[in-house]
């Protein structure tokens, strides 16, 4: 198991990784999770069942298992929600609904000292593993916009292309309705979702940041991975929670 902030260098630097999702706040599964072997942890602040003390306590479970690298997926793509999570002590934070290269570029600010950026100085839990320059903070740090919008797979090349964005993260099921899906998963769509799929990958790539990409379980994580994404997510711990439980009510019941 790797030291958390070498996870980040190890992305920015071409490596891949393998997370796991959280939606609830309970820490002391996300600690358990932790402690599996993941090179990261996404803590879901936006579709996720917790707030700011959420996001906190579970940064401090995943820092409890000594390991993966803590990543927030904010509300939204506001200064206030990206400095706090990283304040709070996450390595990175994944912006969802991004549509085009201002956009981006607002999230990039909002991440970033100045220099780059507009974020305010007041790292309490961060300053312990990141920085304390801001500079060196800046570049510890991930940042992740998601493509997941009609508008944003439009302008996916050029999103890709603002610097300081550090990867591009597929939001499949958003993107399914983007790409005109009637529900996540629709079987008539899934073409046209490998298509944006795969152009977004390219993007990341031609722009040589990371190709990002939420999956449901391990065996298409695999598949993204073979595919040349660099970063693949698994499930979330809830929808996990009900598979297994439903799994072993039919093995009992035969």
């Amino acid at each position: 198991m790797h030291h958390a902030s070498t996870v980040i260098e190890d992305l920015k630097a071409g490596g891949t990784a393998v997370g796991y999702w959280a939606v609830l706040d309970s820490p002391v599964s996300t600690e358990r999770v932790a402690r599996t072997g993941y090179d990261y942890i996404g803590i879901d602040a936006q579709h996720g069942l917790m707030g700011y003390d959420g996001v906190l306590r579970n940064l401090m479970a995943i820092d409890a298992a000594h390991g993966p690298a803590g990543i927030v997926r904010v509300a939204a793509n506001d200064p206030t929600v990206i400095g706090q999570a990283l304040d709070a002590g996450a390595l990175g934070v994944i912006v969802p609904l991004v549509n085009n290269a201002e956009e981006a570029e607002a999230a990039v600010r909002a991440a970033r000292y100045p220099g780059r950026g507009i974020r305010s100085y007041g790292p309490m839990r961060s300053g312990l593993r990141v920085g304390p320059k801001p500079q060196d903070a800046n570049a510890q740090t991930l940042l992740l916009v998601m493509i997941e919008t009609e508008e944003g797979l439009r302008n996916v090349e050029e999103i890709a292309a603002v610097d300081g964005v550090d990867g591009l993260y597929i939001g499949p099921s958003d993107l399914m309705l983007a790409v005109g899906g009637a529900y996540p998963g629709d079987p008539e769509s899934v073409d046209a979702l490998e298509e944006a799929v795969t152009r977004t990958r390219d993007a990341a790539a031609a722009a040589g940041i990371v190709p990002a990409i939420h999956t449901p379980d391990g065996a298409t994580a695999r598949r993204r991975l073979d595919a040349g994404f660099r970063m693949v997510t698994i499930a979330s711990e809830l929808t996990h929670l009900e598979a297994v439980a439903r799994g072993h009510l039919g093995d009992a019941r035969g």
